[in-house]
């Protein structure tokens, strides 16, 4: 059975980056390569772009063989394997964009030599690999599964948790063939403890749909039980931790601004997109879609709700947001919910600011690049602060002690003492005074 040691990497983003170092760190000979020419500068001088890798890493790599370049065919033609890890976004009417993956396929196609293994990695629609970039591989005269092998291997990173690409998490294998199962299976228990072989690429894309679909679907479960909870006059974040008190039969999904980031936006729309081809509408899947979408407006209305108490217009407020990011803790700011925050705020007449200590420039939703201002600029000249994304390293204490009113989305007033009317909870109303 062939061994693959040497193996191309293309695209090296919060999924590329880690595979390569895992690769080189297990022995294999790795070329990384992406198509913007800053980040291969910046990797080359040994500065790491995502969170979940530090310099120290990225440095031992390089020095122990790992290479990084811009697009070369002739370079990966070299490569026993090859792994495609490129983003793939929606259109703006929503439709699944796959510009980069076939983009990607033809940088493989055109280098593509007899005896490669290509596998995908990008999460997307089943059908995918076996259908449009399939083709595009083609079109070097090779033919998949008779010259070349083929496998969809869907990633499981969760940026900012270093350990989602470690080897305790299992991997999805599934090739057109099953010499292409067995063969990428082999590649991957490199770096996997745990490889788990998949009939085909169609259902290891399926797989990875369902895995962040499920997580968007609770997501928007519990955004609506919010909603509910504000006008019953209960408090949701209460709610949810009772229920998961229960030991069996019960996942805790908790409320929010919105959902970001590059998956749980992203992956429903790609899925029901997919499934109007089959004459099959799923509303389900597009209507959880809609509900996160729609959490913006409703920290909007709240933040008026939170000024009109004071006897303040949300036109003409200094509104000060805090955090930026779409999750905590990380600098990736891709699909957050604070762009339309940001602007639809500002649509409506305030006067707009952000403080993200790891964010430092965002452009929202209108086309309005904001830069990030100082914390102490945001704590004494805003009317309101909107929390948005609690990172650990802000200074909790201070904004809780010094701001006059805050719209709280994402239960950050837990456990510290609040005044009268100085919090309005997303799912839970007005905390109560001196509440630990």
């Amino acid at each position: 059975m062939k061994e693959d040691r040497s193996v191309g990497v293309i695209g090296l983003g919060y999924v590329g980056l880690p595979l390569a170092l895992g690769l080189t760190e297990a022995g294999l000979n790795i070329l990384g390569m992406d198509a913007s020419a800053s980040r291969v500068d910046e990797l080359n001088a040994g500065h790491s772009p995502i969170d979940d890798i530090d310099d120290a890493r990225l440095g031992a790599a390089l020095k122990s063989g790992f290479r990084v370049m811009g697009p070369d065919p002739a370079e990966l033609s070299r490569m026993d394997a090859v792994i495609v890890c490129v983003p793939t976004p929606i259109t703006q009417s929503k439709d699944p964009d796959l510009a980069p993956v076939l983009s990607a396929a033809g940088l493989v196609s055109s280098g593509l030599r007899a005896g490669q293994l290509v596998v995908l990695q990008s999460t997307t629609f089943p059908g995918t690999t076996t259908g449009p970039f399939r083709e595009v591989l083609e079109k070097s005269g090779l033919v998949a599964g008779r010259d070349f092998d083929l496998a969809f291997a869907p990633e499981r990173v969760n940026p900012g948790d270093p350990a989602s690409s470690g080897r305790l998490v299992p991997r999805l294998v599934g090739g057109i063939t099953p010499d292409a199962t067995a063969r990428a299976r082999r590649l991957f228990e490199n770096i996997n403890a745990t490889v788990i072989p998949l009939s085909s690429p169609d259902t290891a894309e399926m797989a990875k749909l369902l895995e962040n679909v499920f997580r968007n679907i609770n997501i928007a479960f519990v955004n609506q039980l919010a909603l509910l909870c504000e006008r019953m006059g209960l408090d949701v974040w209460e709610v949810i931790d009772a229920a998961a008190t229960k030991p069996f039969g019960f996942m805790a999904f908790r409320p929010g601004p919105g959902v970001g980031g590059h998956c749980i936006p992203v992956d429903p729309y790609y899925l029901s997109w997919r499934a109007r081809e089959f004459d099959f509408v799923e509303r389900f899947i597009e209507l959880a879609g809609d509900i996160n979408l729609t959490m913006p407006r409703h920290v909007v209305d709240l933040t008026a709700d939170a000024l009109n108490e004071r006897g303040r217009a949300l036109k003409g407020a200094r509104v000060g947001v805090v955090g930026v990011a779409f999750k905590p803790d990380v600098q990736d700011a891709r699909n957050t919910p604070a762009s339309d925050v940001l602007a639809q705020l500002a649509a409506r007449g305030a006067d707009v600011r952000f403080h993200d200590p790891l964010v430092a420039e965002l452009k929202d939703s209108a086309g309005v690049v904001r830069t990030s201002i100082s914390f102490e600029e945001l704590m004494s000249g805003s009317d309101v602060l909107v929390i948005l994304t609690p990172h650990k390293s802000l200074d909790w204490t201070a904004i809780f002690d010094r701001a006059d009113l805050i719209v709280d989305t994402v239960n950050s007033s837990r456990g510290r003492v609040k005044r009268a009317n100085q919090v309005l909870r997303l799912g839970a109303g007005w905390a109560s005074p001196d509440a630990v």
